[in-house]
């Protein structure tokens, strides 16, 4: 009896530090374009042991001037952050607006294509908004 229990707790750990493993790392998407505005440098850090999004960017010339025209707040280079979650394979970022309308970026792990879910009353809409060069998983630890 001693030996069926030490085995199914030994099961239990091997699978928690296997289950979090993913939390321990970090993913890196890169050379982001955009399918609206054009940028020097537009990247994504999302850290999932701190469940946080960064995005640092830098618009050219040509963007920056076009948004300046509508919102005299904006900066040629930014960084904003957004908390996260992590639904099987897909990372939504928190939601931004009201509970009528709201939107959210989503991720998957491991592929170039950044996503944005739009709801406004109840009605849902996931459109591409960036793609990008290159993708990593970095283990935080290393």
């Amino acid at each position: 009896m001693n030996k069926y229990k030490i085995t199914i707790l030994f099961i239990i750990i091997i699978f928690f530090s296997s289950s979090s493993n993913l939390y321990s790392k970090i993913m890196i998407l890169s050379g982001c374009k955009n399918l609206k505005d054009r940028f020097i440098k537009n990247e994504y850090t999302l850290d999932f042991e701190k469940s946080l999004m960064t995005r640092n960017y830098v618009y050219d010339n040509k963007t920056y001037k076009k948004h300046k025209l509508t919102d005299l707040s904006i900066k040629k280079e930014n960084s904003l952050e957004r908390y996260f979650y992590v639904d099987e394979n897909l990372i939504f970022t928190d939601k931004i607006g009201y509970p009528q309308f709201y939107t959210q970026l989503v991720f998957e792990i491991n592929n170039p294509m950044i996503n944005i879910k739009t709801v406004i009353n109840g009605e849902e809409a996931v459109s591409r908004i960036s793609t990008c060069s290159k993708v990593e998983l970095f283990d935080k630890k290393s």
